[in-house]
């Protein structure tokens, strides 16, 4: 179909679908391929154009004084007639035409919109992109046709395969569908479809394949029934098809056959809206799909346009005018006489040419979801707008070799594709049409859903749509208006192991897919807050896994405490020592002038009792959480205590010793080393050197708090470390030296006779004191945590209570019990009776 003008634009349609080859012999010339099964959608196509054409011809500020013809061919559904269309199409005369009345022939061809398929566009954008003809396609998708190097001259408004392969898995992503099926064409768009597919559904992480299958071209029924045995065992809820509808019609009737339901089908744009589908015989099986589909548009003025169609208005184009009678005789099912030439003659009544279209059912006037030709009317206007922009070139600014600008004269392919890559105009829809590098489309994809009403009608509705923006890709969906035929009336579940929860990590099954995986959970320490972790994070040092593993706890804090019994129980006991040296102190500061307190030396028992007290106190200070304050004052007090204790009573043994020795001939003069300012000097002085050692000890290498994970992995045990084990040793080496040095004057002062009794009292006292201090050293190198803490405590205490009990007891029970042996005379005659 042909209509001439200034520029004339080539368009590639497909207005019938097969194609009848005769023999080729060497004898006779080969006859033209005939082509059969009229495409009534394929026509409406090529009449977008058509009125496009028509349209910017009548439009005053776009080509003005210019007039714009087309050449229309039929592909025929076949590679070689569409082909040998291209190459007729572009086989202008090369050498400069004027635009005069009286030229003969058709100006060339200077852009073409189509073709139709990927295989097509592939094989004429290879020939024709040598000569770079800008070729404009409204249906070819495959992502390869983005290659610029292969094809510099090749652009689309509809985009490609490789958005639609993302649209497609944004769509999964939303839905949480993992465990998805593959079906494609045996062509080059199926191919390159399940490639892009594999790569970028491996990339985004989102999902996998639980199979991918090429449908077959010639529809081999064995093939089919073992692709379709394989979806109906397959565990994937989730079918996607990148077909075309020839293949899909012979997948679903042999879905029907085997009766295969359950499943979710996703369609790609190729038979997102294929009426041909959409039987009650097939909408068991199909109700419910999910597809993209290509832009839908509104074109003012089409349907008018169409109304115009008729068959007597292409006299003087014998090709044109039998393209429009077979769409007559298709659509009213009529025909004309005689056929038309090359044409098989139908059946029917005979056309009259005048029959109403307007009043007939038919799907060519349906003009409520223009997607193709929505496109194919963009690709029109981007030819015509970058025609517009190269004549409006303003010579010495032009973009070419010396600031030139090209002629409609003297124009060349190439420099109408310079114009076309820069194109950028709005649509009387709204859409914005612009070419990226790569000659694609901004592109945006309608999202479509198949509904069957409850009448029997058929719906396919707008759902929502996905684009691509500045923020990536973006998916708009109304879920409330989507259809689902599933029992449940809830988007179906498609995964190959169910998701990991919180506290579980994924671990991948061998040999399988990676979306095939169990559930392992998360060991302790370690934990995993979101569903399918891959790996379990390990808490923070001061942190513990929750008995879920799925948050961090901060641990639990173990040291020996006010609060819990044994603290409570040792912190009492602390107390009551305290209570009775305070008692006994008074006791004895009420009978200090009692010959009881008098001969024991009551300056010193006083001391004793006051050391006695401080070491009582001083367990309290390993009580509590460790401080750095505490931590070096325990140890420095428990250490001056004792010292300051034992002292008192190696200092009393001493006395005792020496007392008895002046009873002696000649011991008298002993008595002068052991006055009372020399009784408190070897005290002071002793104590003095525990001080001192302690001050090296802080100063050096000082105590420090601790916190302990070694003991336990959901515990801090807060503790004191000692800092210098050598100062430790030495502190309390030096008290076991002063605790063995009285133990044996005390042991060697054993028989003294009855008024020196006190030596018996201290060996006793000594040697309680020894053994629990023997018994603490394997004790609290054994004992963990809070619990070496009780064991030193435990220590202090019973050697607090050993010792005042064993100094003091047998004295205040005679002071308080038995008055009456606490005289001079009771003393000093029981003391003549035992002689």
């Amino acid at each position: 179909m042909h209509k001439p003008g200034n520029v004339v634009l080539g368009g590639l349609f497909e207005v019938h679908y097969t194609s009848v080859f005769p023999e080729r012999t060497f004898i006779s010339e080969p006859e033209q391929p005939r082509c059969k099964g009229f495409d009534i959608l394929g026509f409406r196509h090529a009449m977008t154009m058509a009125f496009a054409v028509d349209e910017i011809n009548k439009n005053s500020t776009l080509l003005p004084n210019v007039t714009l013809g087309y050449s229309l061919y039929d592909n025929c559904g076949a590679l070689v007639v569409g082909f040998r269309s291209a190459l007729s199409l572009a086989s202008g005369r090369e050498e400069q035409f004027l635009l005069e009345e009286n030229c003969l022939g058709t100006p060339p061809v200077l852009g073409i919109v189509g073709d139709h398929y990927s295989t097509f566009s592939i094989a004429i954008s290879n020939v024709l992109g040598l000569y770079r003809m800008p070729i404009v396609s409204y249906f070819a998708t495959c992502s390869c046709l983005s290659d610029r190097k292969r094809f510099p001259s090749f652009f689309r408004t509809i985009p490609s395969d490789a958005f639609q392969v993302r649209a497609m898995i944004q769509i999964l992503k939303h839905f949480g569908w993992s465990w998805v099926g593959l079906l494609v064409s045996d062509n080059d768009y199926g191919r390159n479809v399940a490639r892009s597919f594999q790569s970028d559904l491996v990339q985004s992480g989102e999902g996998c394949l639980a199979y991918s299958e090429v449908l077959p071209w010639d529809s081999d029924p064995n093939e089919l029934r073992r692709i379709v045995h394989l979806i109906k065992i397959s565990t994937a809820r989730v079918v996607i098809v990148f077909a075309h509808e020839i293949h899909m019609i012979q997948l679903m009737e042999e879905v029907a056959r085997q009766n295969v339901t359950g499943r979710q089908w996703m369609a790609s744009e190729t038979w997102t809206t294929a009426s041909v589908l959409q039987t009650p015989h097939l909408m068991p099986y199909l109700s419910s799909t999910l597809g993209i589909a290509i832009r839908r548009g509104e074109i003012p003025g089409l349907r008018d346009f169409l109304l115009q169609i008729r068959p007597d208005q292409h006299d003087n184009n014998t090709y044109g005018n039998n393209m429009v009678r077979q769409f007559w005789e298709d659509t009213f099912q009529c025909r004309f006489a005689p056929p038309p030439a090359g044409w098989v003659e139908t059946e029917g009544e005979l056309c009259t040419g005048q029959e109403d279209i307007e009043h007939v059912e038919t799907e060519f006037l349906d003009l409520s979801n223009l997607r193709p030709e929505y496109n194919v009317y963009k690709a029109v206007y981007a030819l015509a707008y970058a025609l517009d922009d190269m004549l409006r070139c303003v010579p010495g600014r032009g973009p070419f070799s010396g600031h030139s600008c090209a002629t409609l004269q003297r124009l060349e392919p190439w420099q109408l594709v310079h114009y076309v890559q820069q194109v950028n105009f709005t649509t009387p829809f709204g859409d914005q049409v612009l070419f990226d590098e790569n000659g694609d489309v901004l592109p945006i994809y309608d999202i479509m859903n198949w509904l069957w009403l409850p009448d029997g009608r058929i719906k396919v509705q707008n759902v929502g749509e996905v684009k691509e923006s500045v923020k990536g890709e973006e998916i708009i969906l109304d879920e409330d208006k989507i259809f689902w035929s599933f029992e449940s009336t809830e988007p179906p579940q498609s995964e190959c192991s169910e998701s990991c929860p919180p506290g579980t990590r994924t671990a991948r099954r061998k040999g399988e897919p990676v979306c095939c995986f169990d559930c392992i959970p998360c060991s302790e320490g370690k934990i995993s807050n979101k569903t399918d972790s891959m790996e379990c994070t390990s808490c923070p040092e001061d942190f513990w896994s929750s008995p879920q593993r799925d948050h961090c706890v901060p641990k639990k804090t173990e040291f020996l405490s006010y609060q819990e019994p044994l603290g409570i129980c040792l912190a009492t006991a602390s107390l009551l020592g305290t209570f009775i040296c305070a008692v006994v102190l008074v006791i004895f500061i009420y009978h200090r002038s009692t010959p009881m307190v008098r001969a024991n030396n009551s300056e010193l028992s006083f001391m004793l009792l006051v050391s006695l007290k401080l070491c009582f106190l001083c367990s309290l200070l390993f009580m509590g959480r460790p401080s750095l304050w505490t931590c070096q004052l325990r140890h420095a007090a428990f250490g001056i205590s004792f010292v300051l204790c034992v002292s008192c009573i190696l200092v009393k043994t001493m006395v005792v010793l020496a007392v008895f020795n002046a009873s002696k001939p000649g011991g008298g003069a002993r008595l002068k080393w052991f006055g009372a300012v020399q009784q408190r000097g070897t005290v002071l002085a002793l104590t003095c050197i525990q001080a001192a050692i302690c001050t090296a000890w802080i100063v050096s290498a000082s105590p420090a708090p601790h916190k302990n994970t070694q003991y336990h992995n959901d515990k801090i045990v807060y503790e004191c470390v000692v800092g210098s084990r050598v100062c430790f040793a030495v502190l309390m080496g030096y008290i076991g030296l002063l605790a063995i040095i009285s133990f044996l004057l005390a042991f060697l002062a054993r028989n003294l006779p009855d008024n020196f009794n006190e030596a018996k009292l201290i060996t006793f006292s000594m040697l309680i004191f020894c053994a629990v201090w023997v018994a603490f050293v394997p004790a609290y190198v054994n004992s963990p945590g809070k619990y070496a803490d009780a064991v030193e405590v435990f220590a202090i205490l019973a050697s607090s209570f050993g010792l005042l009990l064993a100094l003091f007891g047998p004295k205040c029970y005679t002071i308080l019990l038995k008055p009456e042996r606490n005289t001079k005379k009771a003393m000093m005659g029981r003391g003549t009776t035992k002689s």
